[in-house]
């Protein structure tokens, strides 16, 4: 028997604010929510509630408090940080570039062994900040 499937396509989701709570490590922002979330506790009414009720509204509370001290994110991130990007990488990229630049504009063998050359040298330098993050991490847990 033989089966057919439609290959769906792959849509981006679509971004949704997100409540910045990194913020709240800085002591002074952590200590401001400590207090409004305390002021919002007193004065919220908690009697004849059954559990999940009260949860419902501790999250509330705890929510809209982050919301006010922290804020909103206001779109999805544009650049992803790379922790291995250094000086020494940018160089040897920077003078693959050029090189690669020069073979396509020369078309020598020459110019395409010098591009491999540095090629070659770029992905070295990057492996090698790799290792010694690696090396760093497992030196940390």
């Amino acid at each position: 028997m033989d089966m057919w499937f439609k290959a769906t396509k792959s849509w981006h989701r679509k971004f949704e604010p997100r409540v910045r709570v990194w913020k709240l490590m800085v002591e002074t922002a952590c200590e401001e929510y400590r207090c409004m979330v305390g002021d919002k506790v007193e004065e919220a009414k908690w009697k004849g509630l059954g559990v999940n009720d009260h949860w419902q509204q501790m999250k509330g509370i705890m929510m809209e408090s982050a919301q006010d001290i922290c804020g909103m994110t206001k779109g999805p991130r544009r650049h992803q940080e790379t922790w291995w990007w250094n000086e020494e990488v940018a160089e040897a990229v920077r003078e693959k570039k050029i090189k690669y630049g020069k073979w396509k504009k020369e078309n020598t063998k020459e110019a395409r062994m010098e591009y491999k050359k540095s090629r070659k040298n770029a992905q070295r330098g990057l492996s090698l900040q790799q290792r010694k993050r690696n090396r760093r991490n497992m030196q940390m847990t």
